[in-house]
């Protein structure tokens, strides 16, 4: 015979209760972590529709920044460019200028005048 087997459990009123009191404690320990489970459950949904509004905005705000970047650099570009049209609209105010750009420019020529171009004196 082994150890075991010497041990008798005794099957009275005490034990019995004992025994379902334990029981009772049991289910309501596990209704207690269920009821944890799913408070732990709503409040991590509850601080995922703020994260990801926040890490959307985030996104976006860095977007605008890329863009806020492009425009300044296409700002610098047209500011240059309408500056050249200026200096050119004031330039052109000039008759020897004008006729010196349409001979470039246009290849008009008087008659009996040959002219020859030369691709860097051109004016664009």
């Amino acid at each position: 015979m082994s150890k075991t087997d010497k041990v008798v459990q005794l099957n009275n009123d005490y034990i019995k209760e004992n025994n379902l009191t334990k029981r009772y404690e049991e289910e309501e320990a596990r209704k207690r972590h269920r009821f944890m489970g799913w408070t732990l459950i709503f409040v991590i949904l509850l601080f995922i529709l703020p994260t990801y509004n926040l890490v959307s905005s985030y996104r976006d705000l860095q977007n605008k920044k890329a863009e806020i970047v492009k425009l300044k650099a296409n700002y610098k570009k047209t500011k240059a460019q309408t500056s050249k049209e200026e200096q050119l609209a004031e330039q052109l105010k000039d008759d020897e200028f004008v006729e010196k750009y349409a001979r470039a420019k246009y290849h008009y020529s008087d008659s009996g005048e040959v002219t020859f171009i030369v691709p860097e004196l051109v004016p664009q």
